[in-house]
């Protein structure tokens, strides 16, 4: 297969990007420091013509990157780091691909990871142009359109790791696998051969290597009540049970089997395509930590939570920070990407008793499209591929490429969160203030863990807030060590440092002061003998305004005046209503987009609506006054972990009415009166989502 190939060289000026906010290390700040101030984003041009959408990066050894687009294209980018201002130059390496989501230069050729194949490329006569496309490796598809493919990751045995998404049939939001080896991680040599290494996957978009091992990136979905990353052995089941169909070919190394997962999940809920509704309330559906706890076959929970909408919403790339200090005091620690948020995590990693866990951190927002991939640059930069893929994203371009420099300030951060025998160390990467660090009022400690069920994700269950009884610094101020009481294995725990947490100087609070560590096990040793203490008074978020009074604010109360009485999820037809003027029915369309865009009603009027969400993700459906879509949907986006369970739906009068999350197959009727006459704005205000799936209803 030949393609035409062009050179692409282009001009226009460069803006040197840098630090806008100055400030001294040791004495109070003019302003507050951002993450910008210590990891800026720098924008690597792309030349018109060309819609660099990444599904892949790969450095080559000379320190030119390679990017591979889901459209099918690879380039070989020669000075991406704009040296001395100079621009960087394009050149298309290969076309006429299926959707590349991966990408790795191995010696000496580039490999990546179609929708059927893993495929090696060859430039015989060192053109820089592939002469040949060599098929490793090739596996069946169904033609559904989830099945994505993703990799390769080159192993340190010279193995490359490749990993299949499951699909759908009739039932879209039920992933399944269709044709052999969908939901599997492959293990694939250079000469072809391949050995299926395990399974458990829904839509497992990142993978890397930490400290060698090798880890993947798993998205919420069925089965899955959030993101999270996993370290896999062969023969691991990890979570959704798929996969599971092919567990018995010879093949294969994984042991455990269908009918362990369903049996053991609700007793009553043994047909793997039974209906939601067969379950006995009574016997509700365990946690993943349950079932597993109940199979010893291989099977594993993940390392590391990333809490659906607190740390992003469409889990992408991993890797792993250098282990020296060329970019910051986080070496060693890993950095997870998210689609949806256009953000990025870190993730402090540590074994307790065998098993991989630790605490997920923000880390940098603000990028300008999805974030898909993430590439080491020869300058210890990092380069961030993004698209948005019709999927929406934060950041509102289609796609991006940018680096990711850090200024050489140190930020004051929680360096590392360790587990410990009666509670947990938080590890700063400055002194703090001692006096107010011994404040064990100054921590909250929210242990928490999700469903393990068929429906499309989970709210958090089993919260419970775990009582700080001593906050002990040690003597050089940059550790913390908190005693608290009744801890959960395999449980999440969010650690919230309060305001009066600052550095030694008293300059500076904590850049980001929230951690999740998934506690795994606890580890053995000496406890401290502190005195026990009694429970805070706790704040009921739910009832708080989260809205600020405005003049939207103002007119949406004049717009839902005289029709108090309803609820604005009211669910049941009123009783008073003796007829209904207007049934509508709404459904959602590929791409976050409503199947209307343009609704009508008249003022007053008695309606009907019913929600159809045909999509494979959670929507919902809010009416604001025009203009509020986006603000209403940041008020949703900070609910922290509350924000699944009240359906990114905050508490301010800038909401008229609205349906609640509506998952993937299901639906939703509510019953309203329509408010006065003018224009609204209907959204979903899913993080990501509330920029692009958006309509009008009119009312006359």
């Amino acid at each position: 297969m030949k393609a035409i190939f062009k050179n692409i060289l282009f001009t226009f000026s460069v803006t040197a990007l840098g630090c806008t906010t100055a400030f001294a290390q040791n004495k109070p700040a003019k302003t507050t420091p951002t993450e910008k101030d210590f990891y800026r984003i720098v924008t690597v041009p792309v030349p018109e013509g060309i819609e660099l959408e990444v599904g892949g990066m790969a450095k080559m050894p000379n320190g030119d990157l390679g990017v591979a687009t889901r459209r099918g294209d690879i380039y070989i980018i020669q000075n991406p780091y704009q040296l001395n201002g100079t621009l960087p130059y394009y050149k298309k390496f290969a076309s006429g691909l299926h959707e590349i989501l991966g990408l790795a230069y191995f010696q000496g050729n580039f490999y990546c990871v179609q929708r059927g194949e893993l495929t090696k490329l060859i430039d015989k006569n060192g053109d820089g142009k592939a002469d040949v496309y060599e098929t490793v490796y090739a596996w069946q598809v169904s033609g559904n359109y989830h099945e994505y493919s993703y990799g390769p990751v080159v192993t340190p045995e010279g193995k490359m790791m490749v990993n299949l998404n499951v699909g759908f049939d009739n039932e879209w939001w039920r992933g399944k696998s269709l044709v052999p080896w969908r939901a599997w991680c492959l293990e694939i040599s250079p000469d072809g051969t391949m050995k299926p290494f395990a399974t458990g996957f829904r839509s497992p978009a990142g993978q890397g290597l930490v400290d060698g091992k090798y880890f993947y990136a798993e998205n919420q979905g069925d089965w899955v009540g959030s993101g999270y990353i996993m370290q896999l052995d062969r023969g691991d089941f990890a979570m959704h049970p798929a996969g599971l169909r092919w567990a018995a070919d010879p093949a294969s190394p994984v042991k455990v089997r269908t009918e362990d997962i369903y049996s053991r999940v609700n007793p009553r809920f043994n047909d793997p395509e039974g209906k939601i509704e067969d379950r006995d309330p009574n016997r509700p559906f365990k946690t993943l930590a349950e079932v597993s706890g109940e199979i010893k076959k291989g099977y594993k929970t993940p390392a590391v939570w990333l809490p659906h909408g607190v740390m992003g919403n469409s889990t992408s790339a991993l890797t792993q920070i250098p282990n020296n200090a060329d970019w910051g005091p986080f070496a060693g620690q890993v950095l997870v990407g998210d689609q949806a948020q256009s953000r990025i995590n870190r993730v402090f990693l540590e074994k307790v008793k065998g098993l991989d866990q630790g605490a997920a951190f923000a880390f940098r927002e603000g990028f300008e499209s999805g974030v898909m991939r993430l590439e080491w640059g020869a300058d210890q930069s990092l380069f961030v591929g993004q698209t948005s893929r019709g999927w929406g994203s934060t950041g509102q371009k289609i796609f991006g490429l940018e680096r990711l420099v850090w200024s050489k300030k140190t930020p004051f951060e929680m360096k590392a969160v360790r587990a410990m025998p009666d509670g947990f160390e938080i590890e700063f990467t400055q002194p703090v203030n001692k006096q107010a660090a011994a404040d064990p009022d100054a921590y909250n400690i929210t242990g928490f863990t999700y469903k393990y069920h068929p429906v499309y994700g989970s709210q958090t269950i089993r919260e419970k807030n775990h009582i700080v009884n001593a906050a002990i610094v040690s003597e050089d101020g940059l550790r913390v060590r908190l005693v608290a009481d009744s801890l959960r294995e395999k449980y999440v725990h969010e650690i919230k440092l309060d305001k009066k947490i600052v550095s030694a100087d008293s300059a500076y609070n904590v850049l980001h002061p929230v951690a999740y560590y998934t506690l795994n096990n606890i580890p053995d040793g000496a406890k401290l003998n502190v005195p026990k203490r009694k429970a805070k008074m706790a704040h009921d978020m739910s009832t708080m305004n989260m809205g600020t009074t405005t003049q939207a604010t103002a007119k949406a109360e004049t717009a839902t005046k005289g029709a108090a009485a309803l609820k604005k999820n009211q669910l049941t037809k009123p009783a008073a209503w003796t007829k209904i003027d207007q049934t509508i029915n709404l459904g959602t369309v590929p791409g976050l987009k409503y199947d209307t865009k343009e609704l009508k009603v008249k003022a007053g009027s008695k309606v009907k609506l019913t929600f159809n969400n045909n999509d494979d993700m959670p929507h919902n459906f809010v009416v604001v006054p025009e203009g509020q879509a986006i603000a209403v949907g940041e008020l949703g986006s900070k609910l922290g972990l509350q924000a699944v369970k009240l359906s990114y739906i905050a508490n301010t009068p800038k909401i008229l009415f609205n349906t609640t999350l509506v998952g993937p197959g299901s639906s939703q009727t509510i019953y309203f009166v329509a408010p006065k006459a003018g224009k609204y704005t209907y959204v979903c205000t899913v993080p990501g989502h509330y920029y692009v799936m958006t309509g009008t209803l009119i009312v006359e």
